[in-house]
């Protein structure tokens, strides 16, 4: 995805937490109507929730103002921490691991989490999760995994990262750095 397309995201995912509190704000008049109508100059909108009060909507209006206000805000929560999960690291969709004329080939970012999560499957990890970020022309790859009770933390998560980098070397994938976090045991 795009630095452009991130950014929209990112706008989009503020907006959806915003607009609710500052409306809920309006609503139960924490906020005065003439300051909001002062910034955004939207008077019948202000006046419409000025005059909404808690106390003349039934039981099943407010749960469904409650319902959708807290789907909304997980929605618009799910979409910041995806953005701000990944800020910073340019996410590639796919690298060109050979160039050179009649023999060009392309590795689809999705082949190689298919391939990362093998090889962590391979040296006993449990429930492998794989994000890529790109540098220059070479993946970083993050790696989730979860340990049987009876394996060793430390030594399965470097056989892990050491397996992972030789079965995406010996496929020809560039990779810059392999980063593997335990994040607790499979039951």
């Amino acid at each position: 995805m795009n630095a452009f397309n991130r950014l929209i995201l990112l706008i989009v995912a503020l907006l959806l937490l915003v607009v609710p509190v500052v409306l809920l704000l309006t609503a139960f008049e924490f906020l005065p109507a003439d300051v909001i109508n002062q910034y955004t100059g939207y008077r019948g909108a202000v006046q419409a929730l000025g005059d909404l009060s808690a106390s003349t909507l039934t039981t099943g209006a407010r749960v469904v103002i409650a319902v959708v206000g807290a789907l909304v805000a997980l929605i618009a929560l799910l979409l910041l921490l995806r953005e701000l999960g990944t800020l910073g690291r340019r996410v590639s969709r796919s690298t060109v691991m050979d160039d050179t004329p009649g023999r060009e080939t392309v590795i689809t970012a999705n082949a190689v989490k298919t391939l990362a999560e093998s090889a962590a499957r391979e040296v006993g990890a449990e429930s492998p999760s794989i994000s890529l970020a790109s540098d220059e022309d070479s993946y970083v790859v993050f790696t989730g995994i979860q340990v049987p009770q009876s394996d060793n933390y430390t030594e399965l998560a470097a056989r892990a990262r050491e397996n992972i980098r030789r079965v995406l070397g010996d496929q020809g994938v560039p990779v810059k750095d392999v980063e593997v976090t335990v994040r607790g045991t499979a039951s």
